[in-house]
């Protein structure tokens, strides 16, 4: 199954409390339930003004419908290809 990098364009992201970020994560979650267990969130980066977040689906077309339907930004989704680390140049 393919797997996916979202940007979310969040302006405040790094300030958002404990709270918000549970409140989103458990909308998030409700949404997948929904969805079905086609599409995975695995783990998400929250910067100042952004949140990386990282999902498992079957297509881009799921992962704007989850957006939608959460009413998350998604202004960015891009294949991962492969996945590096330092031990790729040993």
């Amino acid at each position: 199954m393919p797997k996916y990098i979202i940007e979310r364009e969040i302006p405040g992201a790094g300030d958002l409390t404990e709270q918000e970020l549970h409140s989103i994560s458990q909308k998030s979650c409700c949404v997948l339930k929904e969805m079905g267990p086609q599409i995975q969130w695995l783990e998400s980066f929250v910067t100042d003004d952004k949140i990386y977040c990282i999902y498992i689906a079957p297509d881009k077309k799921s992962i704007l419908e989850h957006a939608k339907k959460g009413e998350f930004p998604a202004n960015s989704i891009a294949a991962i290809k492969t996945i590096i680390d330092p031990t790729t140049g040993e």
